[in-house]
């Protein structure tokens, strides 16, 4: 206990410590925070009337955002896989950044879904075993499920290899590894789950495909290797953390596969909606075509496909995929791109026109805006804490003993060689391979 204690204090140096950048972040997230409890507040008092959710669009900015943020979720298992099932190293490495993204991203999932209910009272209406949400009839009452043990699942798995690491004892495989392969499954859950949601709505045609399931995955594994780039190129610079070429390869060659999956998917959804042009057709043509002179998901729906088709082709040429300025546009373009199309360009059109034949359109209010903000807000300072807190650990500068404080005992056990600490340590930054 007195050496779990002593790791948490010396995270808590490492988490008020570092260059002037590092503090202007986290007061920039700070601030978005406050502004989002502020909106979140006056919807307390308020109610949902201060936000542009109907009774024909019950459904806005806060659950298109719960659905793309699952895919960043899901997308750890991207990682996962390589490192524990094909034993890649230099993936082995870096896996620690998609577990943290993915206890980022439940939390923010979390934080939708009680912000999109009103009143936080109700949300014992969706504990397992306690509250009545139907289970296992009601497909939420799964997601609950799916996405609680999911964090629990993420939060374990790396919290106890890096106090392995911290302590320099070899980890237990029993107390770990059994946790990974149960993570990959329920990553790809999580997501599946949540499409069920959508899709088991018969009363909505747009969300009526036995392919959404497949497009949220291909879509997830697109935008969470694409944020992880972006995420490594980061910590080198600003944390002088070595990542192998390798690595970079993989979640390229990853990124290329799912994106090139995921334009195919949305061609057959766009096929089998405009060949077949039934009444059920009226949600994909008010998205893509506007519906009797409603047409404000137009344009949006069409940058984002702009958007996927300019990232999907700079992943497919080699010559652009290894240039890093082409290859960071093209991950902002493919996280962009996705978050519209499976946020709003989802959500909305499968509310237009209503089952009365209502056109009701929906913009988000300036309060869900705020509340918007402040979690991904949220999300993003977890985050950055946590790689902050586990990058010197992972690179061997946080050990116990390390900090002046009495060791408790010698190390047993190293996880990399002398040689190999010392390269790591090097201030340094190995090319990145683009």
């Amino acid at each position: 206990m007195g050496n779990y204690i002593q790791l948490w204090k010396d995270l808590f140096k490492q988490v008020t410590s570092g260059p002037r950048i590092y503090f202007l972040w986290l007061t920039f997230l700070g601030i978005m925070i406050l502004i989002g409890i502020n909106g979140y507040l006056q919807q307390m008092e308020k109610g949902l009337i201060v936000t542009n959710m109907t009774d024909q669009v019950s459904w806005g900015a806060y659950i298109a955002n719960f659905t793309y943020i699952v895919g960043l979720a899901a997308a750890a298992v991207m990682l996962v896989i390589p490192a524990y099932i094909y034993k890649i190293k230099a993936v082995k490495e870096i896996v620690f950044v998609g577990e943290f993204l993915a206890i980022a991203a439940v939390i923010m999932c979390l934080l939708f879904v009680m912000v999109d209910m009103g009143r936080p009272d109700r949300l014992w209406h969706i504990i397992p075993f306690i509250g009545k949400m139907n289970w296992p009839l009601s497909i939420l009452s799964w997601d609950v499920i799916v996405l609680n043990v999911y964090l629990l699942l993420s939060l374990h798995i790396p919290s106890y290899l890096l106090y392995k690491k911290y302590m320099g004892e070899p980890p237990d495989d029993n107390y770990y590894k059994p946790f990974v392969y149960i993570s990959i499954f329920w990553a790809i859950s999580i997501h599946t789950v949540t499409a069920f949601l959508y899709c088991g709505l018969g009363g909505r045609p747009f969300w009526n495909t036995a392919i959404l399931a497949p497009r949220f995955l291909a879509s997830a594994f697109a935008v969470g290797p694409s944020l992880i780039l972006l995420t490594l190129q980061i910590m080198q610079k600003t944390a002088s953390f070595p990542v192998k070429d390798e690595a970079y390869v993989i979640l390229k060659r990853i990124t290329t596969v799912a994106l090139i999956i995921n334009l195919f998917l949305l061609g057959c959804e766009i096929f089998k909606e405009f060949y077949t042009d039934s009444a059920h057709s009226s949600s994909a043509r008010y998205l893509f075509l506007g519906l009797d002179g409603h047409n404000l998901l137009v344009p949006y729906i069409w940058t984002a496909v702009a958007f996927n088709v300019i990232a999907t082709l700079i992943f497919s040429i080699p010559e652009l995929r290894e240039n890093r300025g082409y290859l960071n546009m093209a991950c902002v373009l493919a996280i962009v791109g996705i978050w519209i199309e499976k946020g709003m360009g989802l959500i909305i059109p499968g509310f237009i026109p209503s089952p009365l034949g209502d056109i009701v359109e929906y913009t988000p209010s300036l309060i869900e805006i705020q509340v918007c903000a402040g979690i991904w807000a949220v999300g993003a300072f977890l985050f950055t804490i946590s790689l902050k807190t586990s990058i010197p650990i992972e690179t061997g500068e946080l050990r116990f003993g390390s900090l002046g404080h009495p060791q408790g005992s010698p190390t047993k056990f190293s996880h990399r060689s002398s040689e190999e600490n010392l390269h790591w340590s090097s201030p340094k930054i190995p090319p990145i391979g683009f």
